[in-house]
């Protein structure tokens, strides 16, 4: 691939970028595409979910702990680029730190989406990875706002007359949302049970999963080759991440790795083409055919 090829994904805390598409991100990196990390809060408000780092020095500190975990993580991953675009983690609804003026859900819309356009036109990335519209299962503030302003973002890149003083006009072209796949998780479940472990995913977690709308998934990449850096990188979350976690590490990896050797994502904005009906697409950068992604490529 060419190095001039760029992709960006955009999360809401230190985590989310081990969580979801790790390895995608991993294996682009390793043929020599650009890949850039835009982090929009801190993490100070997650919580602790490893005992063993639980104590009074991290708590007191928690935010400084985030961005070094977070450091550690991209440096796994291969990330190009990390940037912070400055927030503080908003919390969940009803809580204190929801209410607290700088939090990114409380960021006004376009003060936000500048910025995110600004780091879209420094970078200049063909593909852009965010997370859906669906936020059922999980409503985090800071969740849905990424998923707001990615989206916006999009086209006001690409617009001369968006956010002049926030660089060169540049457009990307496709837009891609994470999915964490009920196929995945149904085949993690059915290894479990096979080797005679206790699997975490009894039937009310997947009636509860059912709820949430999955989107059409169009494209599926095999990641055998960086599947180990998902695990490097969720481990550098040393806070967030227990060790001992079957949800995360319930399988060996080298078994888990042939058991769904695949991250799945869905094509939400596209200016090259779609799919062919009923045909998963193998590469983000399908249909790309050059490095330019200016508005007047369309």
């Amino acid at each position: 691939m060419p190095e001039t090829r760029c992709l960006l994904t955009v999360h809401a805390h230190p985590d989310d970028e081990a969580s979801k598409g790790a390895a995608t991100c991993a294996h682009y990196s390793s043929l020599g595409v650009r890949t850039v990390l835009v982090c929009c809060t801190g993490g100070e408000e997650g919580d602790i979910l490893n005992p063993a780092m639980d104590t009074p020095e991290v708590r007191a500190d928690i935010g400084r702990v985030r961005r070094e975990e977070l450091a550690r993580a991209a440096e796994a991953i291969g990330f190009s680029d990390v940037v912070m675009l400055g927030y503080r983690d908003s919390g969940m609804p009803d809580t204190p730190a929801n209410a607290n003026p700088e939090a990114f859900a409380n960021a006004p819309f376009d003060e936000a989406l500048e910025r995110l356009v600004a780091v879209i036109r420094r970078t200049r990335p063909q593909v852009v990875l965010t997370y859906g519209e669906d936020h059922s299962g999980y409503p985090h503030p800071d969740h849905i706002r990424v998923h707001e302003i990615s989206v916006a973002a999009f086209d006001a890149a690409g617009d001369p007359e968006r956010f002049p003083d926030a660089g060169e006009p540049w457009q990307p072209l496709k837009l891609y949302y994470a999915v964490w796949s009920r196929a995945r998780f149904e085949a993690t479940h059915h290894k479990m049970l096979e080797l005679g472990l206790e699997s975490p995913f009894d039937e009310s977690w997947f009636e509860r999963r059912a709820k949430a709308a999955e989107p059409v998934i169009t494209t599926r990449l095999d990641i055998r080759d960086s599947f180990h850096v998902r695990r490097e990188a969720l481990l550098a979350h040393a806070t967030q991440i227990d060790p001992t976690s079957p949800f995360w590490f319930g399988l060996p990896d080298e078994v888990a790795r042939e058991v769904y050797p695949y991250e799945d994502w869905a094509l939400a904005r596209s200016l090259v083409g779609q799919p062919a009906e009923g045909e998963l697409e193998d590469d983000l950068f399908a249909g790309i055919e050059v490095a330019s992604g200016t508005r007047a490529d369309r």
